[in-house]
């Protein structure tokens, strides 16, 4: 499976996350994929850092630039990997479903 497909597949598995499933990402998890996310779409973050009392903002915003200089493939392996690593900590069947999925295997 391509790095593309892999990543396209790891989105779609977070974004369909059901907020009260299983499987729930950390704050700081959720925080590793935006960044890692708007790194492998948009590559180094630009703008203005997020005012002072903006502290979401602020958050996203630094776990953007802590990739900054991240090649936009290899931030889309970090995603990869980042979901993985959730999953595993999980090791319920439904992490093992989205594993395998992952990987391009089908149970």
């Amino acid at each position: 499976m391509s790095v593309q497909a892999q990543f396209d597949k790891a989105v779609a598995i977070v974004q369909g996350l059901p907020k009260d499933g299983p499987v729930q990402p950390t704050q700081e998890d959720k925080l590793a994929f935006y960044g890692a996310f708007k790194q492998a779409n948009e590559g180094d973050v630009s703008g203005p850092a997020p005012g002072m009392f903006d502290f979401v903002g602020k958050a996203k915003y630094k776990a953007w630039k802590e990739l900054e200089g991240t090649s936009k493939d290899d931030a889309k392996k970090k995603y990869v990997e980042l979901l993985k690593a959730v999953l595993q900590k999980q090791n319920d069947d439904e992490s093992k479903k989205y594993l395998a999925e992952l990987e391009g295997k089908f149970l």
